[in-house]
């Protein structure tokens, strides 16, 4: 879900306590605790609403899905002990164990129930709602439009356009009051006892077992939620069924979790504590680790990398993400895509990758990264996708943005840069920013944003070009090619088109793999053909882990689980 990247860069560097730096031994080193700066504050742990990898490093902790990932990223039975899927692939029935919520009340099936039609509910705007649209109805509620009490159907005109109308100077929906959406009956997710819950799909979805894995599929108390609509506020009345319980949050501080007395497979678990630091700044954070504060740390300045990696502190981890930026595609000069592509030829990936990030990224050409299977057994879908663009094409760019009017950058309008405030975003927002104004003539100012501030920029399209990331929820091109259709709970960018929908709505649709994998070459090169979006690497995942923690796992989808780690 995975993983909006989140749609950030945090790369997890778990330092050594006793190798490569010179640190202060912990005195907790034989205790059973963690301490570990996750760097940022997560916007929400309600696992409907969670968004980025922050979230997901904290929601992983606390709760477990129906399955969960094992370290091959395979998904395993968690709060599901065993499921049946039919023949044609679209129904599963998932027998559920006897586990207890962290309030000691039973994990039911109707809290599966209610939780995922909560997540597509309209009114709660899920940003990862559309995760839940391979269930049958998923969408058709999720877009429907609640008028009273009730949910209906967007009317639309004779060619099939949706119907809008104006109220306080904005364009509303217009409902159909003739087409109704029962929540009860429309969706296929139904709990049919407590421990029986029977899911329907759209159309059969390969990966949809790994999906049950993901926050947005994780179970809510039913019982507390539907009650408490702050219940994701304060650890008082954050009900969970995960390994770990939150027993403090002192916000732009710390997390506390402690092991989970009530969970079902707490003999696995045998970290006692673990706190979460939220200390953006690197070089204190590192300084902090040299102390003996930290047991691991995030955001280490990159500076320090290559040193780390030669002193064999440092391991180089596969990272299934893209990291990318953001057009506000109505906005001109940005509605031009020849503006668009002079942006995108004009950056050096290759020096970004060396000079700045250092950690081995790979600079990216096209969206999906490298990693994922194409149709043929022993394929690499990138591989046979190839390239879509030449990197640090300086005269592509300038002969584009000379016909879009701006030749050498004359009268091109000014423009501001966002990111999310990190020391690493800083570096390469300066770096972009001097191969623009070098190889192009054109100037734009940076601006850095608190991170919950940026993703309120970044959905409400509130930004001229915007950093962004994306890190995958399972491994199927889908997971980063479907968040760009019209109207998608990830496309923050304006931009919409009809054969890519129509695309995207046939792979998911098809069964046959070299079909399937056909489709989604196709969308891809429509994306990289008009590019709403601007490639920059495909991430890697450097990681110091301390000799002292034992089974440290974090995963090419970008979550730490601590399940099954420990002081060793």
């Amino acid at each position: 879900m995975k993983k909006a990247l989140s749609l950030v860069l945090v790369a997890v560097f778990l330092v050594s306590l006793f190798g490569g730096l010179s640190v202060v031994p912990s005195a907790k080193a034989v205790a059973q605790e963690v301490t570990y700066n996750m760097g940022t504050e997560p916007a929400t742990i309600d696992p409907g609403m969670a968004n980025g990898v922050s979230e997901n490093n904290v929601v992983a902790q606390v709760f477990d899905g129906l399955t969960r990932l094992d370290n091959k990223n395979a998904p395993q039975p968690a709060m599901a002990k065993s499921w049946t899927i039919s023949k044609d692939g679209k129904t599963y029935i998932f027998t559920l164990r006897d586990a207890l919520w962290t309030n000691g009340t039973p994990v039911t099936a109707y809290d599966f129930e209610y939780a995922w039609k909560r997540a597509l509910s309209p009114e709660l705007a899920s940003p990862y709602a559309y995760a839940l649209y391979y269930v049958y109805g998923g969408q058709a509620f999720n877009t429907s439009i609640k008028v009273g009490t009730k949910y209906y159907v967007q009317a639309v005109d004779a060619k099939g356009n949706p119907l809008t109308k104006k109220e306080g100077g904005k364009d509303v929906p217009v409902a159909n009051m003739a087409k109704e959406i029962d929540p009860s009956k429309n969706i296929g997710v139904k709990a049919l006892n407590a421990k029986t819950l029977k899911v329907y799909l759209q159309s059969p979805a390969p990966y949809f077992l790994n999906l049950t894995a993901t926050a947005t599929l994780y179970p809510v108390c039913k019982a507390v939620v539907s009650t408490n609509e702050k219940w994701a506020f304060d650890p008082t009345n954050y009900v969970t069924d995960g390994p770990f319980k939150l027993t403090q949050w002192s916000h732009s501080d710390k997390m506390v979790f402690v092991k989970n007395p009530t969970y079902w497979d707490k003999d696995k678990v045998k970290l006692t504590k673990i706190t979460y630091l939220m200390v953006n700044d690197s070089s204190t954070a590192l300084s902090m680790y040299e102390t003996g504060q930290l047991d691991a740390a995030v955001l280490v300045p990159s500076s320090e990398l290559s040193k780390l990696v030669a002193s064999g502190d440092v391991k180089i981890l596969p990272y299934l993400g893209t990291q990318y930026f953001l057009f506000n595609v109505p906005e001109k000069p940005f509605s031009d895509v020849r503006v668009r592509k002079a942006l995108t030829l004009a950056i050096n990936r290759q020096q970004i990758t060396t000079a700045v990030t250092k950690g081995g990224e790979i600079p990216a050409l096209a969206v999906v990264p490298h990693g994922i299977a194409d149709a043929l057994p022993g394929s690499d879908f990138r591989t046979v996708g190839g390239s879509y663009f030449k990197d640090n094409d300086i005269t592509t760019a300038k002969a584009l943005l000379a016909q879009a009017g701006y030749p050498n950058g004359k009268g091109f309008p000014a423009f501001t840069l966002t990111f999310s405030s990190s020391d690493l975003h800083k570096a390469m927002a300066e770096a972009i920013q001097q191969m623009w104004k070098k190889n192009l003539g054109i100037t734009c100012t940076l601006r850095s944003e608190e991170r919950g501030v940026w993703l309120d920029d970044m959905v409400n399209i509130n930004y001229d070009v915007s950093f962004a990331g994306w890190i995958g929820d399972y491994m199927d091109p889908n997971t980063f090619l479907d968040l760009w259709v019209t109207g998608g709970g990830q496309n923050s960018t304006g931009w919409s088109n009809k054969v890519y929908d129509a695309l995207i709505a046939k792979e998911k649709a098809t069964v046959d793999p070299k079909v399937r994998m056909a489709t989604l070459h196709a969308a891809e090169k429509i994306l990289m053909t008009e590019m709403p979006i601007l490639p920059i690497y495909f991430y890697t995942n450097p990681v110091l882990v301390s000799k002292s923690i034992k089974n440290f796992y974090q995963s090419t989808l970008g979550t730490v689980d601590w399940k099954t780690a420990y002081m060793g």
